[in-house]
């Protein structure tokens, strides 16, 4: 009788499960915390930088870090701090756009295919599943090389490649929601079917789609550095921590490498930490979720 008991504990709850949590713990809170310390240099950085990011003193040029120059000078004698603070707000902003676009048409695509069904479903997920079969990065540098460099051509570009990311999850998620009994109840009682999905299957289902965004923004991030790494994306003058590890090259060359070891560095450290925010808040709302 102890021996049924003690197996049916064990498939309920696993050895060492509390450390491996407690494990996972800091590391997530350093993450955070670290989110929101870009954040906020992002939003403050022009009150934080300590010159012009585009004021040029070629006489510093290649200067490493100094009392005036805490993190030193780039090889257009630039200021890196301020670079990188203002390069923040660029770095930041481009991707926030790529999540807003691809997560609302993303929602609104994934409500209306998994709640009609039929032949409206078949034809929006043949539609995301051909978005799918094309490189997102592909279709931004397409664009960009018909519209010019600048941060709205990529920003739609990666929006419309992510979007089928966002409408396949709503989709599934809408689909359970549908056999739960509160959705019958409110059709029995005459709600249409846009109040029920506005009311109250979209509160239940944005926690995941929000944790789900949380990630794509870091992997947004990294995209829309690449671009402005191969010069696609930002123009020049432009702070920008993608178009820093481009213009850094220079000075890699001559035996200065912060200039591009920085910005590389805060898009690493970025990307992860939203991926593990993201993925903690997921791991939290899979739990709560019946």
């Amino acid at each position: 009788m102890s021996t049924g008991l003690t197996q049916r504990s064990g498939l309920t709850r696993r050895p060492g499960l509390g450390r491996v949590k407690a494990a996972r713990a800091p590391l997530y809170a350093v993450c955070l915390g670290f989110a929101v310390l870009v954040v906020l240099a992002a939003l403050l950085a022009p009150w934080l930088a300590p010159y012009d990011p585009n004021a040029v003193d070629l006489s510093a040029a290649l200067a490493g870090p100094a009392p005036d120059h805490l993190l030193g000078v780039d090889a257009a004698g630039r200021d890196t701090l301020a670079r990188l603070l203002l390069g923040a707000r660029t770095s930041l902003l481009g991707p926030l756009g790529v999540v807003v676009f691809s997560t609302v048409a993303g929602v609104a695509v994934g409500i209306v295919a998994g709640w009609r069904g039929g032949w409206l479903d078949s034809v929006l997920s043949r539609s995301t599943e051909l978005v799918f079969a094309f490189p997102g990065m592909l279709l931004a540098i397409l664009i960009v090389s018909v519209y010019g460099e600048g941060l709205l051509a990529p920003v739609i570009a990666l929006a419309i490649a992510y979007l089928p990311y966002v409408s396949r999850l709503t989709r599934s998620l809408v689909l359970a929601e549908r056999e739960r009994p509160y959705v019958s109840a409110y059709t029995v009682q005459g709600h249409s079917a846009w109040q029920i999905c506005l009311r109250h299957v979209l509160p239940n289902i944005a926690p995941i789609v929000l944790a789900q965004s949380t990630i794509n923004f870091g992997y947004a991030l990294m995209d829309l550095a690449g671009l402005s790494f191969l010069g696609l994306g930002v123009p020049a003058l432009t702070p920008d921590w993608g178009r820093m590890v481009f213009d850094g090259q220079t000075a890699i060359q001559h035996g200065y490498p912060l200039s591009a070891v920085l910005p590389c560095a805060f898009i690493v450290l970025t990307v992860v930490a939203f991926n593990v925010v993201g993925e903690r808040w997921a791991d939290r709302v899979a739990r709560r979720t019946p």
